[in-house]
């Protein structure tokens, strides 16, 4: 039941985020699906049948969403689990300069962590391998999920790193 999915579509869910549409990894087809919250809705309340006939194809993802019992949709990465925070405090621990490293960490104290963050990673000549650094943290995170969820996957970034 689990179709290949696309190392490049896995790693995009990370970074989308929207209150109107739900996105969901299916198993059956190996792509992430869009659909908007008001149609899993109005599927539950059998409230889509006058739709127009160009939703026709989101409707039916929403009545398959809805009904599925077998695992065939599941939320898949999304930025909230990855804790980019998180992955903030470890790169800061790999910056081998002391006065840089007490920077970068004054820095995510208090509001404004991130914005503060990547402009004294760009005042210290730092951005591009913090940049580096979370991008191949976003990847071990995604590889690690599509493991523990069973999810096969073709890495087609290679063709784009390289």
């Amino acid at each position: 039941m689990n179709a290949t999915a696309k190392l490049s579509e896995l790693l995009g869910s990370i970074e989308f985020e929207s209150e109107d549409l739900a996105v969901y990894y299916d198993r059956q087809t190996g792509r992430i699906v869009m659909v908007e919250r008001s149609l899993l809705d109005g599927v539950e309340e059998e409230s889509v049948d006058k739709l127009p006939d160009w939703q026709k194809g989101d409707i039916e993802i929403a009545r398959a969403i809805f009904a599925d019992t077998t695992g065939r949709f599941v939320d898949p990465p999304d930025k909230f689990d990855f804790h980019e925070y998180r992955q903030m405090e470890r790169f800061i621990g790999t910056v081998e300069n002391a006065r840089d490293a007490e920077e970068l960490w004054r820095a995510i104290k208090g509001k404004g962590a991130f914005r503060y963050f990547k402009d004294t990673a760009s005042r210290l000549g730092l951005l591009e391998q913090w940049y580096q650094y979370r991008d191949a943290a976003v990847r071990k995170f995604v590889i690690a999920w599509a493991e523990a969820n069973e999810v096969p996957f073709e890495d087609d970034t290679a063709k784009r790193r390289g």
